[in-house]
């Protein structure tokens, strides 16, 4: 089943490099993301398609990107802590499939490998991109950029 969407928090790190990775590909994408645009650089540039929730609360955002997917894949290097630990929670809470790929323990092929499986296993089309913020892990982005790109390419028609 192929991916339909990708849907973000619109934090720097994983969340942004899941939506590049949708606009690279053109497929669509969105999410929720707190009042005021809020990132840990500031605001969310406007280009960004994003919604704002009515509140600036973090993990009210967390939760509405869970609830509206199918299913969240959370990328770290390193053990859920956070933010990224909440989204696990909350998807949990919601009963909707979670992965956490800690690419401290995995190469990125190893990584897309699991997250198609995933995706498949789970009929995904509307996929939740979550993880570690830039300023944790400096290093996330381009690789979450370069598996969420090989995962859209392996999960297309």
């Amino acid at each position: 089943m192929p991916l339909k969407k990708i849907v973000s928090g619109g934090q720097t790190g994983a969340d942004i490099a899941g939506i590049d990775a949708a606009i690279a590909y053109k497929i669509p994408y969105g999410g929720w993301i707190p009042k005021g645009r809020l990132t840990e650089d500031g605001p969310l540039p406007p280009e960004y398609q994003l919604q704002e929730m009515p509140t600036a609360s973090y993990p009210k955002r967390t939760a509405q990107n869970v609830i509206d997917s199918d299913g969240t894949v959370i990328f770290t290097h390193g053990a859920l802590t956070g933010g990224s630990l909440l989204t696990r929670k909350k998807a949990v809470q919601h009963g909707r499939p979670v992965l956490h790929l800690d690419l401290a323990r995995l190469t990125n092929e190893e990584a897309m490998h699991s997250l198609v499986d995933f995706i498949e296993q789970n009929d995904i089309e509307v996929l939740n991109v979550a993880g570690s913020r830039g300023s944790k892990d400096p290093e996330l982005y381009d690789n979450v950029f370069k598996i969420m790109y090989s995962v859209l390419i392996m999960t297309q028609p």
